[in-house]
């Protein structure tokens, strides 16, 4: 098996929540996040400046506290396409190929077992802290 890209580590958690400002003042006030990009009312992204959780309101219906996904930070936007020919040449499924972002991440999502699903990202606020 050929040894995969190089990485920085898992920094980025995406969670759902039924009550986003709740969540949002529990990782600001209580663990020191501040709100990084708040692209919708239904969405917030917080950094620490190493890492990045992003919070997604779920409806009432929906089970909450679930993860979403996992991010695993790279170093340069062209890794995540490194990362891509890496998943596809092991066999691992991809489930949405390297884009852009309107903020300047670049990542692609790969499914993993019992539907855990890993973002490879590039994401440059993050990358300030990670070093």
């Amino acid at each position: 098996m050929p040894a995969s890209p190089p990485a920085l580590g898992l920094r980025h958690a995406a969670l759902r929540v039924r009550d986003l400002a709740a969540a949002e003042d529990f990782f600001v006030r209580a663990l020191g996040y501040t709100v990084e990009w708040r692209p919708d009312p239904d969405n917030v992204y917080l950094t620490r400046g190493g890492d990045n959780v992003a919070l997604h309101r779920v409806d009432r219906d929906e089970d909450p506290g679930l993860l979403d996904h996992l991010g695993v930070l790279v170093a340069r936007a062209e890794d995540v396409d490194v990362w891509e020919r890496h998943l596809d040449a092991v066999g691992a499924r991809i489930v949405a190929r390297p884009r852009t972002h309107r903020d300047g991440a670049r990542s692609l999502y790969v499914a993993g077992p019992e539907g855990i699903v890993v973002q490879v990202l590039h994401h440059p606020p993050a990358l300030a802290g990670a070093r």
